[in-house]
Order: C-alpha cells, then structure tokens, then sequence
C-alpha cells in the first residue's frame, strides 16, 4: 500500500474524498471501501472515494482493501469526523496544562509548586466549504495556540515571568519534519557499519556516518518506515528494519544491530550437500538446507557444478539475544490484505558465489528439512511454512508448506522431519514460521521521573517487547523468542501487540525494555516488595501477570526491562477489563484508555536538576512549541543544546544554577528566557573535587531569524563559593567579542553566550539536532567526559573546564539561596 486515506474533519452538508494506492506484480485491479469495517461498495477501478453531502451517520473509521491474482492488501484506517454546521471542533478554552515552578516559588498553602499554563489539543479543524477533492494528506488547518498572556508569578519576594495560553483557535497545522536517526553497528562486536548504503523500498537514500550513524527523513503519508541497510564489503547481512516513527514530528532514536555472515564453506556444486542450521552453541540443528547435485545456476540459467563459497547465517530464536538482529517485524499480509504477525522458528540469510569469480548464484529447488522434535505445540506442526522476506514492503511473503516426513539423515533417523522445497532467486532471507491468531495489546506509559504524574508523560519513547515462550512444563518451545515489535509512545502511551492465552496465563511471556535518544529508561522495582500503585496495576490481575523487573534476582543486572505474563484478560472478570492487557480487538479501547486505567510504567532517572522556561515547551511533543521571542527553542527544525562545565573545589556536591536572559536583541534584552538547575557530581580522581555540566541558551537567531540575541547567561553555584579561575581560551574569547559582560561578581560568572560552536577546549559544548533531548543527552555526555564525543557520563571534573570555584564553607539552604538570586535584578 502506497497510498493511504489520509483522515479528514467536515462539517455536516460538505463533500469529502478518500483516496488510497497499492503496488504490486501484477498491477492490483480492484479496490474495495469499508466504512466501521462494512463493505460500502463492490469492487472499483480506481482507490477514491467520494461522499457527497455528508450527515452525521458517514462519520467513522473508513479503510481500502486492493487485490490482484497475487492477493491482497489493507490500507491503514483514517477517521472521518462529522461536526454540526456551526460546531466548534477547536475550544477557544485552553485545556489545563501543568508546569512545575522553581522550589522557590510555592503556589498554595500545601506547598504545591505546580502552575497551569494550558494547552491546545492538536486536533484538525474542519475544511472549507470549497475543499479540493484531492488524495493524500491535507495541508489543512489545526487547533493550535492563538494568544499568550504574560503572567507575574509570587516567588520568594519577587515576581518570576510565565507565558500562559489565553486562547485557542483554528490555524495552519504545523509540518514539522519527521526523522528516525540512530546508529547501525555489527550485533557480536559492536563495529559501527560506515559508509553502508540505506534503502527506503528500492530506493537509495543515502549512506551511514564513519561511526554507523544515520538521519533518515521519513517520506509524507508513510505509515511503515521499511528502511534495508547494506554493508558494500559484504561482512554482514543485510538488515531490513521496519522503523518506529512519530508522526507528529521529531526525530526517533534507534539502535539497528546487523548479523555477522557465517563464515563461508566450499561446497562441491556437482554433488549432493546438507548444511545445518542453528546448530551455534552446541545446540541440537532446528534443521538443515538440503542442495542436490546442479541445484546451483548463474542468473543466466546455467547449471554451475564448480566450487561455491556458500554462506548460511542462522537467526536462532533459542538464544534471546538474536532477537533485536533479526529482520523485519515478523508480518504477512493475509488473504483479506489484513497485516497479521508470525511467530518464527527460526530464519536464515543465503549467500551463494563462485568459488574463483566471486559472481552471485542462485539455486533451486532446494530443501528444507525441519526437527519436528523443536517444535512443541501440535498445531503448529500442521501450520509451518516457508517465507521469503519481500525487502520493499517488508512484509514476509509464502514460498511453500513444510510436510511431515518420514525418517531422517545420518545419526538422527529416529527424528521426523518437517519438509519443504523453495528457490533461491533474488531474495535472500528465508523464514521458518507460522501464523498465530492468539493475540493481544498492552499498554505501556513512560514518565519523566518517579512520581509518575499522568501530565509528566514522556513522548517519543521507542518501547520495545520480545515475546517469550513459556515456562519450561508448557507445550510451546521453552527458553525462545518468537517474536518482537516496537513502538512509540505519545501523549496517551503506546499499545504493544503480544501473544497470549487465555487459559494458561505463564502460556506466553513478554520482555519490554524503554530508550529515550538512546537512553535505556528504568523499569518499576519488583523486590524486595512488589507496590502495586508504583508498578501500575491493580491486584488480583498483578499477580497473574507475574511482574519481575530484570533485576529481581541479582540486583547486579540492568532496571531496564522487565518481563509480565501476557494473560489474556477474562471477559468475565471485571478486575481484568481495565488493563493494562487488551484483547486484540480491543486496539482502539486501549489507545484511548485512561490515565488512570491499568498500565505498566517506565520513567527516566533524572540526576538533581530542575529546568523552567519562561514559554512552556514539552522537549518530548515536538508539536508544543510555540512562536515567541521568548521561546528557550527559537526553531522548531534545529534544536541546539549548549552547557557549560564548572568545577567546584569544596568538600560537597554544590546545585549550579544558570539564570538566562536576553543579552543583545531589542526585542528581549533584559528578559528572562528561562533557568537551569544542576547538583555536580564529584570527581572519582579528585580529591574534594566536583564537576556540573550546566544548560545555557544558545546564542543565536531568535523566533524572528532576523537578528541574533547573545544570550546573557550567569553561572551561579549554591553556597559560599568564590570564581578562581576562567579558561584562558574562554577568556580571551570572549574578550575579542564585545561587548563584554559584567563579570565582577566573585561568586558568579557571567557571560554573552558565544555565538560559534566553541568545543571542550573552551569549556563550551554544543550539538545541534532535529530532537530537544537527543541534543541534550549528546551534549551532555560530552560535557561529563571532557571529551569532543562520546556518551560517557564519567565526570572527569579536571578536564574542558570553563570556569572553577572555590566552596570551602557549607552551603546554605538551597531555597535562601535561590531568592536570593531570583530577586537579584537583571543588570547585576
């Protein structure tokens, strides 16, 4: 499907028209329309829909099915919304939106710290009345901000600046650009893949960085992200990815792992040959690839019987770490176009060549023998085939039925063997697989810190869920994977799709992990007592999903993961029909559930700091931002993130603050953009020595991207402390950049933010990128290392320091301190 309806919202007596495209061989014929999941009408010549005059009853969820001799495909839903002539699909009342004020700056009686500044749902605005009939996404109008009021917060005898939503209205949806970025390395050592080509379909896009890294910028209207990265010298195997993206804009952060190719084998092609599969590790062989005498060919036809460099490399899913190596996401589309999951046995690359020339072979008919002894469930055996990977849609295509068969080879003619023939043509990655309708969704939220308040939810989130095969006494293949998926999160959460049973609630299990720009999430702690309120769910249903975070045997293992039963909820059981597992039907129940509805729990390990804009931003929607001079990111398209580090010379941790106003532009000088918060951490090499590597807003355009504004930026620790050396390349850096700051004061520094992207030998780091917390998480782990690159977050306190304090006396309350500060006009 290469064209999807896109959703569209009316008012009742307009027209609308739904459009939607396939591709395929041969060229797909008939298209057929479904409103609610109904047929609408018999089969057409072309993928549009027109509905003229609309009334309240066409609204719903509309999708297309196209089909050809070859099949058939479904296109994703798209909802239709329907308003009354007049209705109001965008509140000019702002919904509540909450933002956590500095410790300073209580709001109540109870000591609460938290200040709504409301929010727009990004929700679509009707048409007008004159809307093209065309296909695809409209550019449309969306619910957004339409003026902010500046409001004077009390805070510790003084007044702290907030911009709040006054009003919501109807205007141009934002378009912002939606990217997948991450890093391709080899699975066994961790080599990056540079210069490997990247393909979208069967296009080439473009080639990863020295160091494996890529940005991919996902193509309008894609609802599968089917990227194949290849390696030009042939050492690994091609990996094709079906990517997790936010649609709403951003970049997503990946970590794509590429299998090592099997050392090749020298075969004789005028003879019969077996080569085993999955038989690593001193395991038994799941089965073997069985090639007779002239089974290979040159892509000419001719019958090559020479010596073949033959390569066979074995996805096991015996051994839980081949999981997230494999390819694609274990789908076929099914007789009715519908895209349904796999569960595998186990999959194999093919790399067939010349022994001398080294020119590409194919072969066929081939062999496939599988052990019926590795499979444990009957049914199974009866419903086992042979797929081939189609490499443009990502989807896995049938190539053939495995048979029982009688006898065997060699040593293990006791065995039965499953077995089939296929041809190794053009694709190259075959499955051994069979389709499982025992399906459910769980739900999964992820959160900014440990309290876990439902408006501190953290978006763009990649959760990932590896299913599991059961406990070993289970009719199933114990010790496996057979499965995975990915997703991402949103302003409501994710739902991940999972096997499960209802009768047998250990039948299958899931192992769900969490990262954040590549930062791996902590999982609720399951030992040495299992809370409820903090994991997320309710008993009696906790207890049958059997809750265990990773490290609830040996407290040496990561937090980062941890594994339920995915136990189909009773129908009949009330306290199983509010999570957090859904039954498969149950998609859209499950991705509108509540906050408050059952759910598991990730959130992010936060060191001490604190950060407050003065224009409220959400870093993981990028769709929060909004225009205005005052905005701490003045560009939606490019985020730049810059810190700088200070060493502090004392016998604690000291909290650093960074006060941020404007420096230089008319429009803002004088004005608070915004504050940062950070504990420093002490040095594991120096004595009475601490490091904090501390935000600043760039210098830089601002919202007008007409004039610069140098930021003045005053670096301030808590406590007694006094500035006793400054770089010296800092320095004079910025003595050849009037004007200069006033930097008098010896218990601070101050400065106008540099506008070139300095680096660690000024004490200054800098990233740009398409995603807030990416560039912050980069930047940041090069500021701890001292470092130009790198994640580490080993504080090296000594090294690409910008400026030093001395703090020999105990520090004050942090709340003195910050009044203090708060109340010191934007002069001093």
């Amino acid at each position: 499907m290469v064209l999807h309806p896109a959703g569209k919202v009316r008012e009742a007596g307009q027209d609308v028209t739904f459009c939607c495209k396939a591709s395929g061989v041969p060229a797909p014929r008939k298209y057929y329309w479904y409103h609610n999941g109904t047929l609408l009408q018999g089969p057409g010549t072309g993928g549009r829909l027109a509905l003229r005059a609309l009334a309240p009853e066409h609204a719903g969820s509309y999708h297309c099915k196209a089909s050809s001799e070859a099949g058939a495909i479904r296109s994703a839903p798209a909802q239709l919304t329907v308003l009354a002539q007049g209705q109001q699909s965008c509140r000019a009342e702002p919904e509540p939106s909450l933002v956590e004020l500095p410790s300073e700056c209580p709001q109540d009686a109870s000591g609460s710290r938290y200040y709504n500044v409301g929010r727009c749902p990004a929700s679509p605005c009707p048409g007008g009345p004159a809307e093209p009939a065309g296909c695809g996404e409209e550019s449309g109008r969306c619910c957004g901000v339409r003026r902010m009021e500046l409001r004077q917060v009390p805070c510790a005898g003084s007044v702290l600046p907030v911009k709040v939503v006054a009003e919501c209205g109807c205007g141009p949806c934002a378009r912002p650009r939606v990217l997948v970025q991450g890093r391709v390395t080899a699975a066994d050592t961790g080599e990056p893949l540079r210069f490997g080509h990247i393909f979208l379909g069967g296009r080439k896009v473009g080639f990863t960085g020295y160091q494996g890294s890529f940005t991919i910028e996902v193509p309008p209207d894609t609802r599968r992200l089917v990227t194949r990265f290849v390696d030009g010298q042939q050492r690994l195997v091609d990996a094709v990815k079906v990517l997790p993206f936010d649609r709403r804009g951003g970049a997503v952060y990946q970590e794509v792992k590429m299998l090592r190719k099997k050392e090749p084998v020298e075969l004789d092609g005028g003879r019969s040959n077996a080569i085993p599969l999955g038989e690593a590790g001193g395991r038994e062989p799941v089965g073997e690839l069985v090639l007779p005498a002239g089974a290979f060919l040159r892509p000419s036809g001719e019958v090559f019987n020479g010596t073949v460099k033959a390569s066979v490399t074995f996805v096991d899913p015996r051994d839980v770490a081949t999981a997230s190596a494999a390819s694609s996401d274990l789908s076929f589309a099914d007789a009715e176009g519908e895209i349904v999951p796999l569960r595998t046995y186990g999959m194999f690359a093919v790399d067939f060549r010349e022994g001398d020339s080294g020119a590409a072979l194919q072969a066929g008919p081939v062999q496939v023998r599988m052990d019926a002894g590795q499979v444990w469930m009957a049914e199974h055996l009866e419903k086992m085939k042979l797929w081939s990977l189609n490499p443009e849609s990502g989807l896995w295509e049938e190539e053939g039925v495995l048979r029982p068969a009688g006898g065997g080879r060699r040593k293990r003619e006791e065995r039965t063997f499953l077995v089939g023939n296929l041809e190794i043509r053009e694709r190259r990655l075959f499955n051994l697989d069979v389709p499982e309708d025992r399906r459910c969704f769980v739900k999964v939220r992820a959160y900014s810190n440990e309290k876990f308040n439902p408006y501190e939810q953290l978006e763009g989130v990649v959760v990932s869920l590896i299913n599991l095969e059961p406990q070993p006494g289970f009719p199933s293949n114990p010790r496996a994977w057979g499965r995975f998926d990915s997703v991402v999160t949103g302003p409501n959460g994710a739902c991940l799709p999972a096997f499960c049973d209802g009768r047998r609630p250990d039948a299958y299990t899931a192992l769900v992990t969490a990262t954040l720009g590549g930062e791996e999430l902590e999982a609720v702690a399951s030992s040495p007592k299992l809370n409820p309120n903090a994991v997320g769910v309710a008993q009696p249903y906790l207890g049958k999903l059997g809750y265990r975070r990773s490290d609830h045997e040996d407290a040496a293992l990561k937090k980062t993961a941890f594994q339920i039963n995915v136990a189909k909820p009773d129908p009949n059981n009330v306290d199983e029909s509010n999570g957090p597992v859904y039954s498969y039907r149950s998609l859209r129940e499950c991705e509108e559930a509540p906050a408050s509805a059952n759910h598991l729990r990730f959130y992010r390990v936060e060191v001490d700091k604190y950060e407050y804009n003065v224009v409220p931003f959400k870093e993981s929607d990028v769709t929060s931002w909004t225009g205005d001079y005052l905005a701490w990111w003045p560009n939606p398209q490019e985020f730049r993130a810059c810190y700088i580090k200070v060493q502090l010379e004392g016998p604690q941790e000291y909290m650093v603050r960074s006060r941020n106003v404007g420096g230089s532009h008319p429009r803002t000088r004088g004005q608070l953009y915004g504050l940062r918060d950070s504990r420093s951490v002490r040095d594991p090499l120096l004595g009475d020595t601490s490091g904090a590597c501390v935000e600043f807003k760039c210098g830089g355009m601002l919202f007008d991207q007409s004039l610069v504004d140098r930021t003045l930026v005053s670096i301030v620790p808590q406590g007694s402390c006094r500035r006793t050396a400054i770089n010296g390349l800092l320095r004079d850096y910025l003595s050849r950049h009037p004007p200069l700051a006033d930097n008098n004061h010896t218990g601070a520094f101050s400065m106008l933010a540099p506008l070139d992207p300095l680096g660690h030998n000024y004490g200054i780091y800098t990233v740009t990128d398409q995603n807030p917390r990416l560039a912050k998480e980069i930047a940041i782990g090069r500021c701890f290392a001292g470092t130009s690159d790198g994640f580490s977050r080993e504080m090296r306190a000594g090294e690409g320091t910008a400026v030093t304090f001395s703090c020999q006396e105990r520090p004050p309350g942090r709340e003195s301190f910050f009044q203090r500060l708060l109340s010191a006009p934007a002069e001093a």
